[in-house]
C-alpha cells in the first residue's frame, strides 16, 4: 500500500491535492455531525457562533479560510513541499465549508435545512467525483498524453487534434447539461464517451433542451416523460435517501418547533424564513436563533 501510495500520488506531483482531497471529505463529515447535533438541541453539544445577534454561519469561515490557503500556495516557494501540502489541506477545509452552504449562496437565504438546501450536498458530491477523478491521474476533456501523437505526427498535428477534441467534448457537454443531465455532463468531461452516450439520448422532461425541441405531447415528450417517472425517479429518491443519511433530513421540524416544545401550531406550520431573523427550521423559546451552524 506504501509503494501504491508513493507510485501514485508522490510521484506523480498529486500530495497536494490528496490532502485537499482529505481534508475537504474530513471538514465536510464533521461540519454535518456538528450542525445536526445543533439541529437536535443537543445540551452537550456547542450552539451558533454568534456576533451579538448575528450568525456566523460557517461559509464566512470557509472563504476566510480559502483566501488564506489559496494565498499561501500561491506564495509559498516552489521547493517548500510542506508549505504547499499545508495551503492544499487549508483549502480544502475552506473549500468544505463553503460548499457546506452552496445553497445559501445560490438562493441568497438561509435555506439550509430546507428541500433547496439539498443543492449543497449536490455540490460538495460533485466536487468530491471530480476530485477524486484527477487524483486517479484522468485528465479533463482531451487526450491523456499527447507526447507520443507529437512526436509521431508532429507539434502542429498532436495540438490540432487536441484542440479539436476539446472542443467537441465542451461542446457536447454543453449539450449534456442543457439536457439536464448535470452529473453526465460533469463527469462526461472526464469519460468522454458519458458524454456522447448522454448527447444521444432524450433529455429530462423539464430541462431546456426539451422545453426548446420537444412539443408537449409529442413521441418524445411522452417518452421522456416515462423515463422520468419510471426509471430516474427511483435513482433520484436513492441519492436523495444516501445523500440526508450523510447530510441530515430536510424539510423536518426540529426538536424545539415540535408538539410540547413550546411552540404554538401556527408555527409549527410554517417552514421558518430568512426574513424572519431565523435559522431554516430553529427557533428558540425566546424567538431568537438557535439549532443550526
Amino acid at each position: 500500500m506504501g509503494d501504491f501510495f508513493h507510485t501514485r500520488i508522490v510521484e506523480t506531483g498529486r500530495l497536494p491535492l490528496f490532502f485537499f482531497f482529505v481534508a475537504f471529505i474530513a471538514t465536510f463529515v464533521l461540519t454535518r455531525i456538528n450542525v445536526r447535533l445543533i439541529r437536535a438541541d443537543a445540551k452537550w453539544w456547542f450552539k451558533n457562533v454568534k456576533a451579538g445577534d448575528v450568525h456566523i454561519h460557517h461559509v464566512v469561515f470557509g472563504v476566510i479560510l480559502m483566501l488564506v490557503g489559496g494565498v499561501l500556495g500561491i506564495a509559498a516557494p516552489a521547493l517548500a513541499d510542506n508549505l504547499t501540502v499545508a495551503s492544499a489541506a487549508l483549502f480544502g477545509v475552506g473549500a468544505a465549508l463553503v460548499l457546506d452552504e452552496f445553497a445559501l449562496i445560490l438562493h441568497l437565504e438561509d435555506v439550509y435545512w430546507t428541500e433547496r438546501g439539498r443543492t449543497s450536498v449536490d455540490a460538495v458530491f460533485v466536487a468530491l467525483a471530480l476530485t477524486g477523478l484527477l487524483l486517479l491521474g484522468i485528465r479533463p476533456v482531451g487526450f491523456e498524453d499527447l507526447s507520443t501523437e507529437s512526436a509521431e505526427f508532429g507539434r502542429a498535428v498532436g495540438i490540432g487534434i487536441y484542440v479539436t477534441t476539446l472542443v467537441a467534448n465542451l461542446v457536447l457537454a454543453v449539450v449534456v447539461l442543457l439536457k439536464g443531465k448535470i452529473w453526465t455532463g460533469l463527469i462526461g468531461l472526464f469519460v468522454p464517451f458519458l458524454l456522447w452516450l448522454g448527447a444521444v439520448r432524450l433529455a429530462r422532461p423539464s430541462s431546456p433542451w426539451a422545453r426548446w425541441r420537444y412539443r408537449p405531447g409529442s413521441y418524445r415528450y411522452r417518452r421522456a416523460v416515462w423515463r422520468e417517472e419510471r426509471l430516474r425517479r427511483p435513482l433520484i429518491r436513492a441519492k436523495i435517501w444516501l445523500q440526508e443519511f450523510i447530510a441530515g433530513r430536510h424539510d423536518r421540524l426540529p426538536p424545539v418547533l415540535r408538539p410540547g416544545r413550546h411552540a404554538t401550531a401556527s408555527r409549527q406550520e410554517r417552514v421558518p424564513h430568512a426574513s424572519d431573523h431565523e435559522d431554516p427550521g430553529v427557533s428558540g423559546p425566546s424567538g431568537g436563533r438557535s439549532g443550526i451552524e
